[in-house]
C-alpha cells in the first residue's frame, strides 16, 4: 500500500480511482463496511482504491483541547487499511488554513485535481469542508459536473455493546474507557491495543518477581480504565500472553498512571528502548490497596493466572 502524507506525495500520473474519506481512527467494523465497500468498488472498475484521512483529528484545529482519545495511531491504521485491500492511503494535514476550505474547493483540490476520483464512497453522516457544511447530497450534486459517482453505504450493523447503536469511534471510546473489553473489541473487531515505548520505570515489578514493561504512550492514545487485565505484548514481532495493569499503583501511593505489562512466564526479557504493542482481551479486576506484601502477591500470582486462562483460550485467528 502507498502511503502519502500530503497533496504533494501523490505521483503526478495518478490515473482515476475510487475514494474514500474520513478520520477512521480504530478502523473498526463500521469503517471497514465502508473502505470494504471501496476496494470492491476499484477493483469492479481496474482502478486503485483511495482512503483519505487527515492529522491531526480535525476537532483539535477548530476546537483546541477537544482532541479525541485515539484508538490506532496512523502506522496502525495503515496496516489495518493494508490488510482490507486498500491501495494507497493519503493523510492530509489539517491545518487552521485547510479547514477554511469550502466543500466545493474541498472536492476540486482534492478529489478531482489530485486523486482523479471516479467513484466515492461515503457513510451517510459525512460532512466536510468549512464547518462542516458539505454532506454526501453536495458531493453527489458536484460528482454530475466533475464525472465521478457516490455511493453511501449504509452502517446497517449493529452489535449488542453500548445497547445496539451503531458500530462509531465514539462508542469504541466510550467503552475503552470503562474497561469494556469485551464490548469494545465487539466494535473494533479485534482487541483493542495501545502502543509505546518501554521506558524505565520504578522497577518494584522486577523486585516483586514479576518485571513489567512499562509503555510510555503517545499524547490522546485511548488508554482503558484503571484496573489489572488479560492480554498479550508484542515486541519484536513476538505475542507474548500478558497480565497487564493500567493506573497509578495505589499499592506504593504512586502519582503518575501508567501502562504496564508482564509477559507470563518470560525470563530475562530486556525491552528497554522497544516500540511495543499491548492487546487488551479481557478486564480481571480493580486497582486496589493490600495490608501487606503478602496479600499484594497472593493477587498478583491469581491476576496472572487468570490472565494465563483468558489468552489461552482466546482464538488468535479470529
Amino acid at each position: 500500500m502507498q502511503r502519502w502524507r500530503g497533496l504533494e506525495d501523490i505521483p503526478q500520473d495518478w490515473g482515476r480511482s475510487v475514494v474514500t474519506i474520513g478520520s477512521y481512527d480504530g478502523v473498526h467494523r463500521g469503517h471497514q463496511l465502508i473502505i470494504g465497500r471501496a476496494v470492491a468498488t476499484a477493483r469492479e472498475l481496474g482502478v486503485p482504491s483511495v482512503v483519505v484521512t487527515f492529522d491531526p483529528h480535525p476537532s483539535e484545529v477548530v476546537r483546541p483541547g477537544s482532541h479525541p482519545p485515539i484508538l490506532a495511531p496512523y502506522d496502525r491504521r495503515a496496516e489495518l487499511m493494508a490488510v482490507l485491500g486498500v491501495d494507497a492511503l493519503l493523510i492530509l494535514p489539517f491545518t487552521a488554513e485547510f479547514s477554511q476550505l469550502s466543500p466545493a474547493d474541498f472536492i476540486v483540490k482534492v478529489l478531482v485535481d489530485k486523486l482523479h476520483a471516479r467513484a466515492v464512497i461515503e457513510g451517510p453522516n459525512f460532512r466536510f469542508g468549512h464547518r462542516a457544511a458539505g454532506n454526501v447530497d453536495f458531493l453527489r450534486e458536484l460528482g454530475s459536473t466533475y464525472d465521478y459517482v457516490v455511493e453511501v453505504v449504509d452502517l446497517v450493523e449493529r452489535g449488542e455493546a453500548g445497547g445496539g447503536v451503531p458500530f462509531s469511534s465514539t462508542l469504541a471510546r466510550k467503552l475503552v474507557a470503562e474497561g469494556d473489553m469485551d464490548g469494545a473489541a465487539e466494535i473494533l473487531g479485534r482487541p483493542h491495543r495501545v502502543e509505546g515505548v518501554v521506558v524505565r520505570g520504578a522497577q518494584r515489578g522486577r523486585e516483586l518477581g514479576y518485571p513489567t514493561a512499562n509503555v510510555e504512550t503517545a499524547p490522546h492514545t485511548a488508554i482503558p480504565a484503571d484496573g489489572v487485565y488479560a492480554g498479550w505484548l508484542t515486541a519484536a514481532g513476538e505475542r507474548m500472553p500478558a497480565a497487564i495493569s493500567v493506573g497509578t499503583n495505589v499499592q506504593f501511593d504512586a502519582t503518575e498512571r501508567t501502562v504496564e505489562a508482564y509477559a507470563i512466564d518470560r525470563i530475562g526479557l530486556d525491552l528497554y528502548g522497544m516500540h511495543v504493542a499491548v492487546d487488551f482481551l479481557a478486564y480481571v479486576r480493580g486497582m486496589a490497596k493490600f495490608e501487606s506484601l503478602d496479600g499484594l502477591l497472593e493477587a498478583i500470582a491469581d491476576d496472572v493466572k487468570r490472565a494465563r486462562m483468558l489468552t489461552d483460550a482466546y482464538d488468535l485467528s479470529r
